[in-house]
């Protein structure tokens, strides 16, 4: 059984901005309690379909890496990728940024891919009785961090080019 968990919040930044910053690997580990980070990996340079980052995150005192391929890339709307751990499927995690009148509104998704067993292992080993609740959390802190950073951003370099 595959679990989601989705928590969306409104930013008054323009959706380019906000789109940058979730595509930016290095820095969403200034916005998340979990995720310290990402470089790209196997000649990637960027956000594209097929992309694929080492992700690098962290839980109290357990430090881990993942292999993540982007799935989803369309500026300034789309931002997916899915996560493995060596053979196995872990989740896919997504961003869409929907325009409003003053700004945005921002989706973070996630969709647990791990297999029964694997899910049972490793909430053991990270000390998370329930991975839903847990994320459904940590992505309402990153939401609200993201945004806050997002409207605090200036607006040098945006035009209606990059929007």
């Amino acid at each position: 059984m595959s679990e989601r968990v989705s928590v969306s919040k409104k930013v008054e930044a323009p959706p380019v901005r906000v789109w940058a910053m979730v595509s930016d690997l290095p820095r969403m580990g200034e916005w998340s309690p979990e995720t310290t980070g990402g470089r790209w990996k196997r000649g990637a340079t960027g956000p594209a379909v097929g992309a694929k980052f080492v992700g690098r995150n962290r839980l109290g005192v357990l430090r881990w890496s993942t292999l993540a391929t982007v799935v989803g890339c369309e500026k300034p709307t789309e931002f997916a990728f899915d996560v493995s751990s060596g053979p196995f499927k872990v989740s896919r995690w997504a961003y869409r940024i929907s325009p409003t009148d003053s700004g945005c509104e921002v989706t973070e998704t996630w969709e647990d891919h791990r297999s029964g067993w694997f899910a049972k292992t490793t909430g053991l080993f990270m000390r998370v009785k329930g991975r839903s609740v847990h994320n459904r959390r940590t992505m309402t802190e990153t939401l609200e961090a993201l945004a806050a950073a997002a409207e605090a951003s200036p607006t040098d370099g945006e035009t209606a080019e990059t929007s």
